[in-house]
């Protein structure tokens, strides 16, 4: 049987080496299609193309394989490693695909530079309050600095915030910025109210607040024993000295503290930092729930809905090499809810360190593990079917991926519900609602002042946030919504046009045209279109405009066409009219929230900064934390502007040349 591949494929399938590595597939469009990792890739990838796949999901992306390129790496741990960031940063089309929109939420303690050798200096005792010698804690994402603690991390915003407010009720550690601590003369409301110590008027010592802030690291650490052991010696201390003020305030610590422990339902001595993974599989989506336990504190969960679940979980099936089996939970062949866990922790915890033990809903290979503990340099332990407490937090994350993918679904059903009928009321086909693209326009200004466009995109029976686009507009007469959106279309489509006349075939691959251009507004904005699609040689049945009802209720949108046809109501209730609305009012929070932006940059004199010479964003942060942001900068003298690190005499001068 001849084969559908080409010979030059076949011969660099053949010359393979039967090293470790990462091996990616692509079509003839050049789209990527699968990323794999193997131990022998001469092995691996020669399995794809000895067999015969006909009629099967690994089938019909075997056909579509035209090029191939591969990656020799030293071991497996690193293989496992750049196939998923690959996956992540690539989004190939067949493999289980988990998209972290964000970084983790971090509680952090900044440093201190205040010691028992400080305070015994001559002026290390006395004078105005310094902020690096009272820590700071606070909500943190980003990358790391050594320097200080941070600790992690958080499913969410709403834990670390609800930590904080634990550490102000317990410990009464500062959360205000260094530039306020600076400029503060009298203590605030949160010294009032018993959430702070006021160190930025100098109501407690150095030594005093760095005890607090010893104690408050032990309990994020979930050492809750050894701060309460250490409170009680401290407050006895204190009634030795006949110091009963003091005693007082750390037994209102101790009292403080206790009462949040017995608050915690799910704390837990015996386990200080777990993750715990739920999965649900269910009418082709799944969910893996994390829930998150540090410092013996339960922290919340985090759903994640993968994408290609059942291509991903069939491919990956042939991509198993076969290995001992110690597990006997893992004899026979693996479920999709095991594929969905493995791809997940796989594509997790290469970006996340992960905590020594996992409680998992479902067994996972050892192999895995060995090489998650390989590449994190953390020993991992597992546990499947836990007991006791364990058991409590499994159900409970087991409870919410059942819960986050019924309502999932339910979500989807009503978008592609809304979808459907959008196409009907459009004569669309709907045998391809997935790939119906729509891209919204909407122009945003104050008076003229600071114009821009926005182009959101809907795809796939969502809002892609990733490809949407703002577009800054200029060189137009100031409030002319007409010339700004003749000038983003342009802008839009203008290179996409000749694109796709230089290359008619592109169409279908790298060039496409959405389905639908909505545009917000009337019979003058789809004019402009349309003379815009005419220039371009664009087809006019592509252009939809909302135009507003009578006195412009909700509900009472007609839809306006640029090729002529006749405009339409579809109906307060219409479901097409729901999606229609929820484009337009995205397209318009979109240009909105830059038009607010780039105003605001513009009023304040933002980028004034960025275009001194010599003052880079380093410099930047510091004139600008130093004064409080930039109309502190331009109240400063030159002398002030000296005092700042980094800042010469002739770089100030040039600063203050620069913002008068």
């Amino acid at each position: 049987m001849t084969s559908p591949h080409s010979e030059d494929l076949l011969k660099a399938v053949a010359a393979l080496p039967s090293l470790p590595g990462v091996y990616r597939y692509f079509d003839a469009q050049g789209l990527l299609l699968y990323v794999g990792k193997a131990r022998d890739l001469k092995r691996r990838v020669s399995s794809y193309f000895s067999r015969s796949h006909d009629g099967t999901r690994i089938g019909h992306m075997v056909s579509k394989i035209a090029r191939m390129e591969t990656t020799v790496v030293r071991s497996e741990a690193e293989a496992l490693l750049l196939e998923n960031n690959l996956i992540k940063t690539q989004q190939p089309r067949f493999n289980i695909l988990f998209r972290d929109d964000k970084s983790y939420p971090y509680l952090k303690l900044s440093a201190s530079s205040w010691t028992p050798a400080v305070a015994e200096s001559p002026d290390g005792a006395s004078g105005t309050p310094r902020p690096e010698h009272y820590p700071r804690v606070s909500y943190y994402r980003g990358a790391v600095d050594k320097r200080h603690q941070y600790f992690g991390p958080y499913p969410n915003a709403w834990a670390v915030k609800e930590t904080i407010q634990l550490i102000q009720k317990v410990f009464r550690l500062r959360t205000c910025e260094d530039t306020v601590f600076n400029h503060r003369t009298r203590p605030c409301l949160l010294y009032q109210i018993k959430r702070c110590t006021g160190p930025c008027v100098g109501f407690v010592s150095p030594a005093d607040y760095a005890a607090d802030v010893r104690s408050a690291s032990a309990f994020l650490r979930g050492e809750t024993q050894t701060v309460l052991d250490a409170l009680e010696r401290r407050m006895l201390a204190h009634a030795e000295q006949l110091a009963f003020e003091q005693a007082a305030e750390v037994r209102n610590q101790i009292t403080a503290l206790s009462k949040v422990l017995h608050q915690q339902a799910m704390e837990s001595t015996s386990d200080q930092d777990v993750d715990i993974l739920a999965v649900k599989v269910q009418g082709g989506r799944a969910c893996v729930n994390l829930a998150m336990v540090r410092g013996g504190r339960h922290l919340g969960d985090r759903p994640y809905f993968p994408a290609h679940v059942e291509e991903g979980a069939v491919i990956a099936a042939l991509d198993e090499e076969p290995i001992e089996q110690t597990d006997a939970c893992r004899n026979g062949p693996l479920s999709v809810e095991q594929r969905v866990l493995e791809a997940f922790m796989a594509q997790h915890y290469t970006g996340v360190p992960p905590p020594p033990v996992l409680v998992l809903g479902a067994p996972v290979d050892e192999h895995l593990i060995e090489l998650l503990t390989e590449q994190s340099g953390i020993r991992l332990h597992t546990v499947f079917n836990p007991r006791e407490h364990r058991r409590v937090w499994l159900d409970m994350a087991q409870k919410n991926a059942d819960l986050q993918l019924a309502r999932l679904l339910a979500e989807e059903g009503s978008q592609q519900a809304r979808t459907r009928a959008l196409a009907q009321a459009l004569d669309l086909p709907e045998d391809a609602l997935e790939q119906l693209r729509i891209e919204c326009f909407d122009i945003s200004h104050t008076a003229g002042e600071s114009t821009v466009a926005s182009c959101v995109v809907f795809e796939g029976h969502k809002m892609q946030s990733a490809q949407y686009r703002r577009y800054n507009i200029d060189s137009i007469t100031p409030g002319d919504d007409y010339a700004a959106m003749r000038q983003v279309l342009q802008r839009r489509y203008g290179k996409l046009a000749q694109a796709l006349r230089e290359d008619a075939s592109s169409q279908s691959g790298l060039h496409r045209l959405p389905d639908i251009v909505l545009i917000d507004g009337g019979k003058g904005q789809v004019g402009v279109a349309r003379e815009v699609f005419e220039s371009l040689g664009l087809d006019l049945g592509r252009l939809v405009g909302v135009e507003k009802g009578e006195g412009r209720k909700v509900g009472l949108e007609e839809l306006v066409f640029a090729d002529g046809r006749e405009k339409i109501y579809l109906g307060a209730d219409s479901a097409a009219l729901m999606l229609v609305a929820q484009i337009r009012d995205e397209a318009h929070r979109f240009a909105i929230t830059g038009m607010r932006a780039q105003r605001a940059k513009t009023r304040t004199g933002g980028s004034r900064l960025e275009d001194i010479p010599g003052v880079g964003p380093k410099k930047r942060a510091r004139l600008l934390q130093r004064f409080g942001g930039v109309r502190g900068v331009e109240a400063a003298s030159v002398e002030d502007l000296t005092t700042v690190d980094g800042i010469s005499s002739e770089l100030a001068q040039a600063i203050y040349r620069a913002l008068h």
